[in-house]
């Protein structure tokens, strides 16, 4: 490794999911520089691991320039479902190599190119600019992320349902982002996945009414799996979201429904050197944690 103690900009670092690669790679020893919107959320990103923090924004070039001043290394997650979401990716990288960085790994997601996820396809514009960047790049796919199940379980404490909006017998391929942190952290640190594309996924590919046996044996009670319609579970989960986000996540939903999510676990596996963390060793974390 040319640099074991890189200095890492990690972008969005307060967010559910760039805010696990913040103590990833403290732990391997990075310096790393938390760029946060609100300044009144300095000290959770420094409990995370941040050891520097700058202000600023996606949408404000200047302030991501100086965010960029003696950084080796960038992280970056795009904001889900948002219509710029490709330009704003796209001018991080400009900006970023105009920097110098050397670094930079970009969570993607996985099949990028399956043209019926206009979201998915958002995110080739960005790994174009990498390839083009000069900067050494690793880009990240991600399957469904197991964290999306935390969201909903209040609903399963409360009701005893587990409802997402497509059949409980379709299988989808998750990944607990946790281990994609892991390796983001191993990207920016180490050498090893330098120009490397990477789908990333757990072993597990369950269908609803499987998770929900795991569910049930965590908790000692019942848990039913349910498939609501996508207006209903939306209203429901109370998203952050309206208009096209909505629309562009109730196609994903009804892609899942037709097709399921495909994945595998080998390159995920073979970059840890261990097996990727199990949805049941998850579940059973969420109810020691979210107890009734």
């Amino acid at each position: 490794m040319s640099n074991s103690n890189p200095t890492v900009l990690v972008i969005g670092a307060t967010g559910r999911f760039a805010g696990l690669v913040v103590p990833a790679l403290a732990e391997r020893g990075a310096r790393v520089r938390a760029l946060i919107r609100d300044p009144a959320k300095a000290n959770t990103v420094r409990e995370r691991g941040a050891s520097e923090i700058a202000i600023g924004d996606l949408r404000d070039k200047q302030s991501l320039a100086s965010a960029m001043h003696g950084i080796d290394g960038v992280f970056h997650i795009g904001p889900a479902f948002e219509p710029d979401e490709a330009e704003l990716g796209v001018t991080l990288v400009n900006v970023a190599k105009a920097a110098g960085v050397r670094k930079f790994v970009f969570s993607s997601v996985i099949q990028p190119t399956n043209s019926q996820l206009p979201n998915h396809v958002s995110k080739i514009p960005v790994e174009s600019a990498l390839f083009a960047s000069g900067m050494e790049y690793t880009i990240l796919h991600p399957a469904n992320f197991f964290q999306n199940i935390e969201a909903a379980w209040r609903s399963v404490i409360t009701n005893g349902v587990f409802a997402e909006p497509f059949p409980t017998t379709v299988r989808i391929a998750r990944v607990d982002y946790r281990d994609v942190a892991d390796v983001a952290a191993i990207a920016l640190v180490e050498d090893r996945l330098t120009y490397g594309t990477f789908e990333l996924c757990s072993a597990d590919r369950l269908s609803r009414e499987e998770i929900v046996t795991l569910m049930s044996e965590a908790l000692g009670r019942r848990i039913e799996a349910a498939a609501p319609s996508f207006e209903a579970w939306a209203e429901n989960a109370q998203l952050p979201y309206e208009g096209e986000q909505l629309r562009l996540l109730a196609n994903v939903h009804s892609h899942y429904a037709a097709h399921g999510l495909g994945g595998n676990d080998l390159t995920l596996r073979a970059i840890l050197g261990h097996p990727p963390r199990s949805l049941r060793i998850y579940i059973e974390e969420l109810a020691l944690r979210f107890v009734a």
